[in-house]
């Protein structure tokens, strides 16, 4: 059954956002990528809505992303090449998922996040910054997942960094959209 996107209100550039999506629908693809679980947001809702069209990549849609972390590591355990794709709150409601599984059981699982309010860090006022963004990447620090900033025309070359990352650590590394 394919994974229902629901649409909101997106304030970036949707041109851009489609490109970004194929490209790393391509990446994933011919990192052979199986299977990718996870929960769409605003940035990877089109991401969501190409994988679901692909004939070689399966979504499997989650209710909560602490789901994404067993599934894709049972995925791997298997003999398949999951991809979890969730965003950066999604990863600070998930900790003990990803703790008790994928970085208990080694899985060099390949994570894509978007990293929501990332723009904000930038503001003087703090009372402005997203507290999700403040609160992000120190987490994945103290929880010792690898991470690169996956930038605008580098999707390919980051997504096979991380999985050679992920595969060489065995243990998830992310990467970063933002």
């Amino acid at each position: 059954m394919p994974c229902k996107v629901v649409p909101r209100e997106f304030t970036g550039d949707a041109s851009s956002l489609r490109s970004r999506s194929e490209r790393m629908v391509s990446a994933l693809v011919g990192l052979g990528c199986t299977h990718v679980v996870g929960i769409p947001d605003n940035a990877t809702r089109i991401l969501f809505e190409l994988l679901n069209a692909h004939q070689q990549v399966q979504v499997v849609p989650v209710c909560r992303e602490g789901e994404a972390w067993a599934i894709a590591s049972g995925l791997w355990v298997g003999g398949k090449q999951p991809v979890v794709i969730i965003q950066n709150t999604g990863f600070l409601e998930s900790g003990d998922g990803y703790r008790g599984t994928a970085y208990e059981m080694e899985v060099p699982l390949l994570v894509v996040m978007d990293y929501r309010g990332y723009h904000t860090l930038a503001h003087s006022d703090p009372n402005h910054c997203d507290s999700a963004a403040r609160f992000f990447e120190p987490t994945m620090k103290a929880w010792n997942l690898a991470y690169h900033l996956l930038n605008e025309g580098e999707e390919e070359a980051a997504l096979k960094a991380a999985l050679a990352k992920a595969q060489k650590l065995g243990r998830p590394v992310a990467a970063i959209m933002t």
